[in-house]
């Protein structure tokens, strides 16, 4: 129902609200009836709450989100701000009473400029959108989270999103050279630069990296672009263990190699993508490995890296003939956790990162894990980047289930800071792993974050409740 000043049912604390929001914006992009505000109340999390906002606000323009940053400040309203909500970790959850500020009407690839290498987009494109556009001019941009179809740029900045091209290109940090930021008060702050360099004092666009509208709301990015690399080849590897996969991991990467992707696949997620969309992957491997290069001669390369693969145990190494069989591969890949997701219905998908060393560790505790208390998890990860993504397959119907994958979730969490690791490479923080930061963190590192986020949102209404 699109909202309009005398139709609309209202509360007086809502209607006063959506009056406030209407003196400068137009009634199509503010909404107040229940049923549809309640569809933006959370993202793919599990085991996150959401509360019930008040209306959800989807500008069009800087302006109108400086003037919804000014309401929300005169009336301490918080706001929770969107992209398309495909996070994992709860980060664009709505609060009770809360202005859900949805960017992705904010679609526009402003400026593709093939001599500085740079994007200039709001924050509502979508990944792919961008991803394509810039091919067009013999360009790259490697941020590509699995969801790169869904996410939004804005999404990507705000939980520092990475993708299967990390190990060679980097995460979404690496491409953020500045940003248009709209404070909490509705003012707009512009960080970084456009040049290749620039240490013009501190570094804020990195800070505003993976804050989750908890600082700010990005309005405007200005993204580093890369020529357009020759088309990977992939090669497939099976082992008998994920240990040897691990393995191969390490050697791969001691003897220097530079692989565009490097990717894992348990025996779980290799029989639900089987089951899934009936791929034909070996279901007898205990784990398959995924390499690629992007280099002028990727077929030399997949040759030496295949052969490491062998020394490290590997029972069957085939390396694709040509670009469509290696898509079908990274196909394979992309649909795990979709997979994944259909083995009982519910899935609570962890974001574990440890140094690539200890990723063997890491495998054979999840399996632990798994054993002890009866559930089926599968792990896919980035490989090359120490990335595990161990996802727990729960019905969430059966109470004693859900508990039982709540308990799992925080034994893995327990076991990547254990192994020297992080409790998130790419998800977020939100409101999944808000116990664990304190952890990481530890409190000094605590109290200095949240010295900075009073510093930018005093009044906390930025995202309240994630975080921190």
């Amino acid at each position: 129902m699109i909202m309009s000043r005398i139709e609309a049912p209202r509360d007086e604390v809502t209607g006063n609200l959506a009056d406030r929001l209407l003196s400068s914006l137009p009634a199509e992009a503010v909404l107040i009836d229940p049923d549809i505000t309640a569809s933006y109340a959370n993202d793919m999390a599990s085991f996150c709450e959401a509360g019930t906002p008040a209306v959800v606000v989807l500008p069009r323009t800087v302006e109108q989100v400086q003037h919804v940053m000014r309401i929300a400040t005169e009336l301490r309203v918080p706001v929770v701000p969107q992209g398309a909500r495909t996070g994992l970790s709860g980060a664009a959850n709505a609060s009770d009473g809360c202005i859900v500020l949805s960017l992705v009407k904010m679609d526009r690839i402003l400026e593709i400029n093939p001599v500085d290498r740079i994007a200039v987009v709001e924050p509502g494109v979508i990944n792919a959108t961008l991803s394509r556009a810039v091919n067009e001019h013999g360009l790259y941009y490697p941020p590509d989270p699995s969801s790169w179809e869904m996410c939004t740029i804005g999404g990507n900045i705000g939980t520092a999103s990475g993708g299967l091209c990390c190990v060679k290109y980097g995460v979404t940090a690496e491409y953020v050279l500045g940003l248009d930021v709209v404070l909490a008060d509705g003012r707009l702050m512009s960080t970084g630069r456009r040049t290749a360099k620039g240490v013009a004092g501190y570094d804020l666009t990195r800070l505003f990296v993976g804050s989750e509208g908890s600082l700010g709301i990005v309005v405007r990015a200005i993204l580093a672009l890369k020529p357009q690399p020759p088309q990977q080849l992939v090669l497939a590897a099976e082992f008998g263990s994920a240990r040897a996969a691990c393995d191969a991991v390490v050697r791969i990467m001691e003897g220097g190699h530079v692989p565009s992707l490097l990717e894992l696949m348990d025996r779980t997620t290799v029989k639900a993508v089987n089951d899934l969309a009936h791929m034909g992957l070996p279901e007898t491997t205990e784990a398959l490995l995924l390499a690629a290069f992007d280099t002028h001669d990727p077929a030399a390369d997949l040759a030496a890296v295949g052969a490491l693969c062998e020394a490290a145990g590997a029972t069957q190494v085939v390396p694709a003939e040509d670009a469509a069989e290696s898509e079908l591969l990274l196909q394979a890949r992309r649909l795990s956790l979709t997979a994944l997701e259909a083995v009982k219905g519910t899935t609570m998908i962890d974001d574990v990162c440890v140094p690539r060393s200890r990723l063997g560790d890491m495998l054979e505790g999840i399996e632990r894990v798994a054993e002890k208390y009866s559930l089926t998890i599968g792990v896919c990860a980035h490989a090359g980047d120490g990335n595990t993504h161990p996802t727990v397959c729960f019905d969430a119907d059966d109470p004693d289930e859900s508990r039982r994958a709540r308990e799992s979730f925080d034994e893995i969490m327990a076991l990547g800071l254990e192994l020297g690791g992080t409790i998130t490479g790419e998800h977020g923080v939100g409101v999944l792993k808000k116990e664990w930061l304190a952890r990481e963190l530890g409190p000094v590192g605590v109290e200095m974050q949240r010295g900075i986020k009073a510093a930018f949102d005093p009044l906390g209404i930025l995202n309240p409740g994630k975080v921190l």
